[in-house]
């Protein structure tokens, strides 16, 4: 690739801003962000479209670079959550609040917060659309606006989910539903289903089983439940060491799995669900329930599918070792909204922002990429209320673990490192830039070892 030359190729009118902002930075009224979101200027160096995980990262990490004034991100919500809290709360063993900042807590001193919604992406003109038509261009691009839930897929969804013995953890709005089903049940089945799309966190469809489990064993209604984990896939976990640890677990406590089953139909008022097998096209099954709960399905957000920028399945199409943008150099993913071959976890956005931040750096010098993403990613199986398999692992499916010890083992440490140490981190390590993953720990901690 040629060294990169950027230019901003919005209207005049644009330019004429950029250049106005600029030269009067000094004198100028635009306030940094304070804790309020304000009105959005015509242009600015850095623009980082989503106020998830890897948004504000990314925010933090490239305001250092550049310094105030030149960052933007746009993001309408009020709130941050931090999600992978929620297998918990969906279990009542933490709360829907310990979850949940204000989102103008978390954005970087410095970096300004455009409250809006992203409508349109213009990237041969170097431009956005927000949500009053506003054009705002930029000089870079960063995009990181997370995955779709698309519960209105599953007939009877979401409307369903007025009615009892229904939740799901995946949404703020029924997470807590998944815990009053879990209080409320009795007798019969209780179903966990994973949908055939990608998912953030594919671990976290059977997190929640087999905590219900374990709440049904400590209330004594174990021997009257019927649990049932349908998932579209062919296995229950992607990785061979993990399936193999999930797989004894699972014949141990009774578990009924189905593999290549989806559901497509949920029945609220007579508390039903109906199943597609995927091996036999046509062919559909319905199962009653006392407890359903419901991984939705998922897809790219609109805004990315219907723009230049995706692919043909509609995710950010970036380099898969820089995260930078295959056809706009400008223009880097990171996330849940690109086509990185890898889990979509909190863990792997940490990895990938570190890689991301070098790419940047380079690519501002005109430069190219040199550090290369090896997929790295982590989904801590949470097995019990006191019991997590930390699994890591890479692009290729292999095993990347940390601690020098087998992981694939239940262990205590484990669910204290994923109830209480990585909502830590998130928070003060994360999101501030400060934390890339735990590569730099793996080498230390294996230091002498093969």
């Amino acid at each position: 690739m040629t060294p990169l030359v950027m230019v901003v190729s919005c209207p005049p009118s644009r330019l004429l801003a950029s250049f106005l902002y600029r030269g009067t930075q000094q004198t100028s009224k635009f306030q940094l962000h304070t804790g309020t979101p304000s009105a959005a200027k015509d242009y600015y160096e850095f623009l980082v479209l989503g106020g998830g995980s890897g948004g504000i990262t990314m925010s933090s990490r490239i305001k250092k670079k550049v310094g105030a004034g030149k960052v933007a991100i746009v993001e309408p919500s009020e709130k941050h959550f931090y999600q992978p809290l929620w297998t918990l709360v969906g279990a009542g063993a933490k709360k829907l609040s310990s979850s949940s900042r204000p989102m103008a807590s978390v954005i970087p001193s410095g970096v300004e917060w455009i409250k809006s919604r992203v409508r349109e992406l213009d990237p041969d003109n170097n431009c956005v659309y927000i949500d009053d038509g506003k054009e705002i261009a930029y000089k870079y691009l960063v995009i990181a606006l997370g995955i779709k839930l698309e519960f209105e897929k599953i007939k009877g969804l979401p409307e369903g989910f007025r009615y009892p013995k229904i939740g799901s953890n995946y949404s703020v709005g029924t997470v807590e539903k998944t815990w009053k089903a879990l209080q409320g049940f009795k007798e019969g089945n209780a179903i966990f289903t994973f949908p055939n799309t990608p998912v953030k966190c594919a671990g976290a469809p059977q997190k929640i089983m087999y905590l219900s489990e374990a709440y049904m064993r400590k209330t004594g209604k174990r021997a009257n439940a019927n649990i049932i984990f349908n998932t579209s896939l062919g296995a229950i976990f992607g990785v061979k060491k993990y399936a193999n640890a999930l797989e004894e677990i699972i014949k141990a406590r009774n578990l009924n799995v189905n593999y290549r089953q989806n559901l497509i139909e949920v029945r609220p008022e007579k508390y039903e669900a109906v199943f597609e097998d995927l091996d036999n096209p046509g062919e559909t099954k319905v199962i009653s329930y006392e407890m359903l709960h419901v991984t939705p399905p998922m897809g790219p957000p609109d805004v990315v599918r219907n723009s230049p920028v995706a692919d043909a399945a509609g995710w950010v199409d970036v380099d898969k070792e820089t995260l930078q943008h295959k056809k706009y150099r400008n223009i880097f993913g990171i996330g849940d909204c690109t086509n990185l071959p890898t889990s979509k976890t909190a863990a792997a956005v940490a990895a990938q922002s570190g890689v991301l931040d070098r790419t940047i750096s380079l690519v501002m010098k005109n430069k190219e990429p040199v550090k290369k993403y090896d997929g790295y990613t982590s989904c801590p199986l949470v097995t019990n209320y006191n019991k997590v398999i930390l699994a890591e692992f890479d692009y290729n499916a292999q095993p990347l673990e940390t601690f020098p010890f087998d992981q694939s083992k239940e262990r205590f440490s484990m669910y204290l490192m994923k109830a209480d140490m990585m909502p830590f981190l998130y928070w003060n390590g994360l999101l501030k830039g400060y934390w890339e993953g735990p590569a730099r720990l793996r080498k230390w901690l294996h230091l002498g070892r093969d």
